[in-house]
């Protein structure tokens, strides 16, 4: 058989698109200055429906995304090679679907349409200003699952088995194996293991969505994926398309090899939308009856999505608006008090009108501190980031996380700005201050904070121990004015528990109604 099939082609450019994934990815870090040096969300700016669906809830785009626009054009051209040939989750669903051996469809032969009705809802949830497809889009689907759970377990295991090596040391092992962990530090390896609230439920989600592929190959591309339906319908429209000579003799080896369940053996009743142009039908043709070309007329059978699914489709997408927006918290005007968003975060309305719930901001945060919620902003708000300092602080000299974001909802901050930008205010609880509540001396928080005028202060106080003896010690204040709320007095404050200072989002340089005094 010879080497130089489209399959192999195919493949070679999938696995080069995926280990340029697998790059950007690992580049999403700080390398000890405040900028990153590679562009780490570009498969993020080429995704045309994050491009679609942030111009229907924010009504304007980064001009990053116009990139996106190349993906659209190539598929007006070509078809589905995105999904075919570029994809990085297309190409894992290949990998892991390749260890079935049947390739049959073992679903309903209307399956397919799901993901046109996941497209529909989700367009409609966009017009009506709730973002959601973010979590289903598949770019943005792959790099928080590896950001928050994948690539943190990959480095805590690979960090654990090189140290239980080097504690064992068997027959002198170490000398090989710790050259190559040094290797992997300075390449693979992150600066810090990370941890991350829901990380187990995100790696689960994700290596359920690889495991349907062992119930049906690329089970995800053709039945769930959203962006694949999207450029499924803008591939009606390509101008290289597939045609059947009449040599076929309608053997159905091209129905075995097709990634897409496209039906290429139905001849004239093919689905076009389901073609993800891998050129394996051709391949595999003992006829080769099988070509593309670029040609006027495209044989192809009509797509009937049912007017009833899709108005229900509609109808829910409308419905569900209202349903996850229905939170005292609405009412109230002001988020949740715990709910710290990222410096240069957008006001919250319109922050989650453009946020993806991609992770790249969780990703290059590099003291951890930012984290997904869950309810923290209610369903609408699911898996976008929140800075939880008692994990991890704000650097007040960083400002990657608005490098990373795609859509701007959190806003690229020069230096200058950042040192200004309220993420909220410093509380202490006096009831568990070492100085206020046990006359015990500790000046922590006072040490650690990073704004040049010291945000808190010490307020001398005098006072007599249980055995009558005179203390002096200096309790803390927090200067309303100065405190910009990064959280580094909470995660530094050597009371176990429940911190003796907190910060809540009061005060937030993002909103004018969130303030503690008017």
């Amino acid at each position: 058989m010879s080497l130089f099939t489209t399959q192999n082609y195919r493949r070679t450019t999938q696995g080069l698109f995926l280990l340029l994934f697998l790059f950007l990815f690992i580049q999403t870090e700080s390398k000890g200055a405040d900028e990153l040096g590679y562009p780490v969300r570009l498969f993020l700016d080429f995704d045309p429906l994050i491009l679609v669906t942030t111009l229907l809830s924010a009504h304007s785009v980064p001009v990053a995304f116009l990139f996106s626009i190349i993906i659209i054009v190539l598929t007006v051209l070509l078809g589905r090679v995105f999904c075919g040939w570029v994809c990085p989750l297309g190409t894992l669903n290949n990998m892991v679907g390749s260890l079935r051996k049947e390739q049959r469809p073992v679903v309903g032969p209307d399956w397919y349409r799901i993901k046109y009705f996941i497209l529909i809802f989700l367009l409609v949830t966009s017009l009506f200003t709730l973002q959601l497809v973010g979590i289903m889009d598949p770019i943005s689907l792959l790099i928080r699952s590896f950001s928050l759970s994948i690539y943190p377990l990959f480095n805590f295991g690979t960090r654990a088995a090189f140290d239980s090596i080097y504690a064992v040391d068997p027959v002198g092992i170490t000398v090989v194996t710790e050259p190559v962990y040094s290797g992997l530090k300075h390449t693979v390896l992150s600066f810090n293991q990370s941890f991350y609230l829901q990380g187990v439920f995100v790696g689960f989600l994700f290596l359920g969505i690889l495991g349907l592929n062992l119930v049906e190959k690329r089970f995800w591309c053709k039945y769930l994926c959203p962006l694949g339906a999207f450029l499924g319908l803008l591939s009606r429209f390509s101008i290289l398309k597939r045609s059947v000579s009449e040599g076929c003799t309608s053997c159905g080896s091209c129905a075995t090899v097709c990634q897409g369940d496209a039906q290429p053996d139905m001849k004239e009743a093919w689905r076009d939308t389901e073609c993800l142009y891998c050129w394996n039908c051709d391949d595999i043709c003992p006829e080769n009856a099988v070509s593309f070309g670029f040609r006027q007329r495209k044989a192809a059978a009509e797509m009937d999505l049912g007017r009833r699914r899709v108005i229900t489709s509609v109808l829910s997408g409308v419905i569900v608006v209202p349903l996850l927006r229905i939170t005292p918290h609405l009412k109230l005007g002001v988020p949740k008090p715990t709910l710290i968003r990222p410096p240069g975060a957008l006001e919250e309305k319109e922050f989650l009108k453009r946020c993806v719930k991609c992770g790249e901001c969780m990703k290059v945060c590099i003291t951890n501190g930012l984290q997904p919620t869950f309810l923290e902003a209610g369903l609408e708000g699911i898996w976008s980031p929140m800075l939880v300092p008692r994990i991890g602080y704000c650097e007040y000299r960083c400002t990657l996380c608005g490098q990373v974001c795609p859509t701007g909802a959190i806003e690229r901050l020069e230096l200058a700005r950042k040192a200004k930008t309220k993420l909220g205010l410093a509380m202490i609880d006096k009831g568990r201050c070492l100085p206020w509540a046990h006359a015990r001396p500790c000046i922590v928080c006072e040490e650690v904070c990073p704004t040049p005028k010291k945000a808190i202060w010490f307020e001398e106080a005098t006072m007599k121990d249980r055995e009558g003896r005179t203390v002096k010690l200096q309790r803390p204040r927090v200067d309303l004015e100065l405190c910009i709320g990064c959280g580094i007095c909470e995660t530094k404050c050597p009371v176990m528990g429940k911190p003796a200072i907190y910060v809540m989002n009061i005060g937030e340089s993002r909103s004018k109604k969130n303030q503690l005094l008017l």
